[in-house]
């Protein structure tokens, strides 16, 4: 099967060419598709001297958010089977082949990949049981980490969900989609290294919007 990874990029000028580096290395057909979404330090530079063959690249025009680059990456998609790699170096791609396994065998047409939490940031941590807590009390889940950027999805699938969001929701609307269309989704752990410093999502925001689209999507779309 192939493999689209789509890969939104924001500010990570010292991490984005190893990541590429890291997910071409998996040893699966793999289709690498980077949004650039208008970087200020460089990090579209890096992108285009990359030198592994192939890539897809596209440069939003001013930043969009992380929703708004997965819905870009997603319209190029030309893979089997789609899943969202972060541009830092928390995740490690070469779990792909884990989870790609499920799909491959016809079970599922989504596999979630589950972190554990215990390195984050605190806020993070309790932010992430919690939304994932009222995932589960809304919908009738048995979710681990509603808000793993690991979601490997059929394309087909993922491309009918019709998905609007901008920013970090879009853990929220891919979710609430997917369990309101009544899709099982098996659940497999990953490696997760939490960073330190640099993230972007900021708790006090994006956690109450995550709320109230888990809301939205569960009563009003």
């Amino acid at each position: 099967m192939k493999l689209s990874v789509l890969i939104p990029v924001y500010n990570e000028v010292g991490s984005i060419a190893t990541v590429v580096e890291r997910v071409a290395a998996v040893p699966i057909e793999t289709e690498i598709i980077l949004i650039d979404d208008f970087s200020t330090d460089g990090s579209g530079a890096v992108i285009d001297a990359l030198p592994q063959p192939d890539l897809v690249i596209v440069h939003h025009d001013r930043n969009r958010g992380k929703g708004a680059a997965v819905r870009t990456a997603l319209a190029q998609a030309t893979g089997d089977v789609i899943v969202i790699q972060d541009a830092d170096l928390e995740y490690a791609p070469a779990d792909f082949v884990r989870l790609l396994e499920p799909i491959a065998l016809g079970r599922v047409k989504v596999v979630y990949g589950y972190r554990d939490f215990e390195g984050q940031r605190w806020p993070l941590r309790v932010g992430n049981r919690f939304l994932t807590a009222v995932t589960n009390l809304l919908f009738g889940s048995d979710l681990r980490d509603m808000e793993t950027c690991y979601k490997m999805i059929d394309r087909e699938l993922a491309a009918g969900l019709a998905l609007t969001a901008d920013r970090f929701e879009i853990e929220v609307e891919l979710t609430s989609k997917l369990l309101k269309s009544g899709e099982q989704i098996e659940q497999l752990p990953i490696s997760y290294e939490p960073r330190q410093g640099g993230k972007k999502l900021v708790p006090w925001i994006d956690g109450p919007q995550g709320l109230w689209a888990l809301i939205k999507h569960r009563w009003f779309v």
